[in-house]
């Protein structure tokens, strides 16, 4: 495909006038008829991803959301203010909810699958989107995994019930500090996971809590996990035999796997970066996006580099014939 071949050569300007222009027998319409009658499904991701994908038992099914950033106009569709975990606040942008494969044997992760958050259109939160994408892999694609890694807007009881009860998956899951339990298998007092008080025994192995709005006998594992001087995380799972704050803290970390994907797919295929306004076109931009990371990872895996290496090469190229031909000397 042209326009996914063109996401991956160009190294800084990403959109459709600039690939009509490098290109002699392309006309801007050209690119412009093709984003907007194209229709590009998240299906196609998993199409891509499924011949190499190495999958099995002990793997993690990653969710989160990241949003294109589309501060510049309020014309293009889909796009409308929404939070963002980099500007740690409220941008102008397309919200997208990822879903993303970690092999630990391996070590790599692989893109499974995406939505677009827009309510207006189909009327889907994104909890919704994150349900159906995890049904998709377990009863659709029959993916193999063990254990599923959201974010604390994820923690919610409907979501983690199915994941648990209905999927038979474990998951591990921060949660706000304001979230209500009752400590240990005795009735008392609901408190925020903020107020507990935590003795050295369970400083190592965890507390058994009762989190509020649950079944009442259904219990969780909590684990207090210090990742800074100014930050505490409090991470909840299933797995009630789980009895380690530090291998907790190991199944968490790798929830930041889908972080690297989201700064690799912004900063090297420019999903961001597309200025049509119509939301088929959106749509399309990003799929091939997402495609397009899909194919620069792997061929760095096989050339055992990493994407960003991948993606300059020829820049290394360019810079060594400027430098023995130069376009403009230097007087």
């Amino acid at each position: 495909m042209s326009y996914g071949q063109f996401l991956l050569n160009t190294q800084i300007n990403y959109t459709g006038t600039y690939f009509a222009d490098s290109v002699p027998e392309l006309d801007h319409n050209s690119v412009y008829r093709f984003l907007k009658g194209s229709k590009m499904t998240p299906s196609m991701v998993w199409e891509k991803t499924g011949q190499f994908l190495d999958a099995s038992e002990d793997g993690y099914v990653l969710f989160d959301d990241t949003v294109a950033d589309k501060d510049f106009s309020f014309d293009i569709d889909m796009v409308r203010k929404q939070y963002s975990g980099n500007a740690h606040g409220l941008v102008k942008g397309i919200g997208i909810v990822i879903c993303v494969y970690y092999q630990p044997k391996t070590q790599q992760f692989y893109a499974l699958d995406f939505r677009i958050f827009d309510p207006e259109q189909d009327g889907k939160t994104k909890l919704d989107h994150v349900r159906e994408m995890i049904d998709h892999l377990v009863f659709s694609r029959k993916i193999s995994f063990g254990t599923v890694l959201m974010d604390s807007w994820y923690a919610v009881t409907d979501l983690m019930l199915h994941i648990d009860i209905d999927l038979e998956k474990k998951f591990y899951c921060p949660i706000k500090t304001n979230r209500l339990v009752h400590e240990g298998d005795r009735p008392s007092i609901a408190q925020p996971v903020s107020s507990l008080v935590w003795s050295e025994t369970d400083l190592i192995s965890g507390k058994t809590v009762h989190v509020k709005k649950f079944p009442p006998a259904y219990k969780m594992k909590l684990f207090r996990i210090t990742v800074s001087t100014d930050r505490t995380d409090f991470v909840v799972t299933n797995d009630l035999t789980q009895d380690s704050t530090d291998v907790t803290r190991k199944e968490s970390a790798i929830r930041w796997k889908i972080e690297e994907f989201h700064r690799e797919l912004k900063q090297l295929t420019g999903i961001e970066k597309c200025q049509a306004r119509i939301g088929r076109s959106q749509r399309n931009h990003i799929c091939v996006a997402i495609l397009a990371w899909i194919c620069l990872k792997e061929t760095a895996r096989r050339n055992s580099i990493t994407s960003y290496e991948q993606k300059h090469r020829p820049l290394l190229d360019f810079m060594a014939k400027q430098w023995r031909n130069p376009s403009t000397v230097f007087c």
